[in-house]
C-alpha cells in the first residue's frame, strides 16, 4: 500500500486501490498548500478566514478540515425557565465538568431496571405488565392480554364507572395504566418506601435515596439544551434564511398558557451562529446573505446574539433570550467577482482578525503533483463508493485532461485545480466501467467519458454553431412575438 504522505510516483502502483486515503481532511486537499498552511494557523489561533476563488477548488473542504483541527467544545448552552417573567427566559452556560457531574447525578437517580416477573404480582398488574386473569406477562403497550384476550385494565379514580371506561379504552387500544406505583416494604424492622415505574420492557425500581436525589434534581429550574456539549464543530450556513441563521421562537397557538401551551423556553430554537459556538461557521457565497451580513458582523463583535421570535404574527414574537453566546470562527467563501458585495465592515473584521486567501486554480505539472492527482482520483472513487478503482493508464488519461483544462480555462501550463469538474469526469468513467462489467476504470472509459460528459454549451455549439444560434433555432413562432424570458426585458434582435 502507498502512503501519500511519503513521496511516490505513478510507476509505484497498478491501480488506485493501492493508495491509502489520508485520515486528516487537510491532507486530502490537492494543490492548495498555502491555503492549508493558513487554515492550520487559523484553527490554532482562532482566526477568521475568507477564501476567494471559483467553484470546485476545495474551499468547503478546507473549511471542514479546519473545524476538525479545533479542540472539542467545552461549553453547553441552555435556556432556563424564568418564573418571574416567562417571556424572558434566561441563558445558562455549563462547562464540561458541570455537565458530566449532572449526568452522574442523573444516573445515580435512575434506579434499577428489572424484569416484570421479579416484582410483586400486584405491582406488575397495576403497571399493565401482568394479566390479572391468566397471569401472562406482556408490555403495557398491549392493553389486551395476547394470551387470553382479556383487557388488562386497572381500577382508576374516575368514579364508579372507571372500570367501564377503562375497558372501552382497552378495546380501542388506549391504555389506562398508571406510570408508577408506590408501595412499602419492610426491611430491617422498618418500613421503606419503594416506587416502581414503567420503563418499556422493564420495570424501574427506586428506593428512598434515589427518590431524594430525584427530588433534588426536580427542584432545579427547568431548562432546554439548545447547544449540546457533544456536537459537530462545523456548521454550514450557506444560503441560510434569517431564522436558520439567527434563531427563532416557535409558534404555539396556546401561547404560554400553563395548562395547554408550551412554555416559552421550550420553544426557543438556536441559529447557526449559536450552534457554531466554539467551532466554525462556514458560509459559501457569503454575498448571497445580503443585509444579514450585518448580523454576522454584530455576532462576531459581541460574541453573543439574542434569540427572538421573528414572525410578528407568531406567539413567539413576544419571547426574547438575551446574551446567547456565539463565539465562532467565520470561514467565508466567494468568487472574485463578488468581492465588492461583501459588507465593508465585515471585510475589515476578517482582515483585522484573520486571513484572506486567493485559492489556486492550477498547479505545476511535476512528478510530485501528478502523484497528488493519483491520490485525488483514489479519494473521489472511495468517496463515491459505487465505482471501481482506476488503472494507472486511466489516471494518466485524467492527468492529460487536467493539463488540457488548465491551458484552455486558465491559460497556464500545469494541472487544473478545478477538481469538482474533474471529479464528475471520474464518476462518468466509473459508471461506464460498471455498465460494461469491467473490473477497473481504464483509459477507454475516460476517453468515452470525455465525449459524453461535455458541458451543454459545447454540445449546443457543435450542433448549431453557437449558443445564440441554438436559442434562435429552438424558439417557437409564438415566442418570437413576445419577450423571451419574463425577467429579460430585451428583444430577440440578438438571436436573429
Amino acid at each position: 500500500m502507498i502512503d501519500p504522505r511519503k513521496e511516490f510516483s505513478l510507476d509505484d502502483f497498478e491501480t488506485t486501490a493501492e493508495i491509502i486515503i489520508p485520515k486528516d481532511p487537510l491532507e486530502r486537499v490537492i494543490g492548495q498548500d498555502e491555503a492549508i498552511k493558513i487554515a492550520k494557523m487559523a484553527a490554532m489561533q482562532r482566526r477568521n478566514l475568507l477564501l476567494v476563488g471559483p467553484p470546485g477548488t476545495g474551499k468547503s473542504m478546507i473549511a471542514q478540515a479546519l473545524a476538525l483541527h479545533l479542540p472539542p467544545p467545552t461549553e453547553e448552552i441552555r435556556v432556563v425557565h424564568n418564573p418571574q417573567n416567562p417571556e424572558r427566559p434566561l441563558v445558562e452556560v455549563k462547562t464540561r465538568d458541570e455537565v458530566q457531574r449532572e449526568e452522574m447525578e442523573l444516573l445515580s437517580a435512575q434506579g434499577v431496571e428489572v424484569d416484570p416477573k421479579e416484582v410483586p404480582s400486584h405491582v406488575a398488574e397495576k403497571l399493565g405488565y401482568r394479566c390479572p386473569k391468566c397471569g401472562a406477562y406482556s408490555t403495557p403497550a398491549e392493553p389486551v392480554c395476547p394470551k387470553c384476550g382479556t383487557p388488562k385494565i386497572v381500577q382508576s379514580s374516575m368514579g364508579p364507572f372507571g372500570d367501564i371506561f377503562g375497558a372501552i379504552g382497552a378495546a380501542f387500544g388506549i391504555a389506562s395504566f398508571p406510570p408508577r406505583v408506590t408501595t412499602t416494604v419492610r426491611e430491617g424492622g422498618r418500613e421503606k418506601i419503594v416506587v416502581y415505574e414503567s420503563a418499556g420492557e422493564k420495570i424501574r425500581i427506586l428506593d428512598e435515596k434515589m427518590l431524594e436525589k430525584r427530588r433534588a434534581i426536580e427542584k432545579k429550574k427547568p431548562y432546554k439544551v439548545i447547544v449540546p456539549l457533544k456536537r459537530n464543530p462545523f456548521v454550514m450556513a450557506t444560503g441560510a434564511s434569517e431564522t436558520e441563521l439567527l434563531g427563532d421562537v416557535r409558534h404555539d397557538p396556546y401561547g404560554g398558557h400553563p395548562q395547554l401551551g408550551t412554555p416559552p423556553y421550550k420553544r426557543v430554537v438556536p441559529g447557526a451562529i449559536h450552534e457554531a459556538h466554539q467551532g466554525v461557521l462556514f458560509i459559501d457565497e457569503i454575498t448571497h446573505l445580503g443585509p444579514l451580513q450585518r448580523n454576522i458582523l454584530t455576532a462576531m463583535q459581541e460574541k453573543k446574539f439574542p434569540i427572538a421570535g421573528r414572525n410578528p404574527q407568531s406567539a413567539g414574537a413576544s419571547v426574547r433570550v438575551d446574551d446567547v453566546p456565539c463565539d465562532f470562527i467565520l470561514v467565508a467563501a466567494c468568487n472574485i467577482q463578488d468581492l465588492p458585495n461583501i459588507l465593508s465592515p465585515l471585510r475589515s473584521r476578517i482582515i483585522g482578525e484573520g486571513y484572506e486567501v486567493l485559492v489556486k486554480t492550477s498547479m505545476p505539472d511535476t512528478p510530485e503533483n501528478r502523484a497528488k492527482y493519483a491520490q485525488f482520483v483514489a479519494q473521489e472513487i472511495a468517496m463515491d463508493g459505487r465505482i471501481p478503482h482506476a488503472t494507472r493508464d486511466a489516471v494518466l488519461a485524467i492527468i492529460e485532461e487536467g493539463k488540457r483544462r488548465a491551458k484552455r480555462i486558465d491559460g497556464e501550463n500545469g494541472l487544473t485545480l478545478r477538481l469538482r469538474e474533474m471529479g464528475g469526469l471520474i464518476r462518468v468513467a466509473g459508471d461506464l466501467a460498471v455498465m460494461n462489467g469491467d473490473r477497473f476504470i481504464e483509459r477507454k472509459h475516460v476517453v468515452e467519458a470525455l465525449r459524453i460528459a461535455r458541458p451543454i454549451e459545447e454540445q449546443i455549439s457543435e450542433r448549431y454553431g453557437s449558443y445564440q444560434a441554438g436559442v434562435a433555432k429552438d424558439i417557437t413562432a409564438a415566442q418570437k412575438d413576445m419577450v423571451y424570458n419574463y425577467w429579460n426585458e430585451s428583444d430577440l434582435s440578438g438571436y436573429q
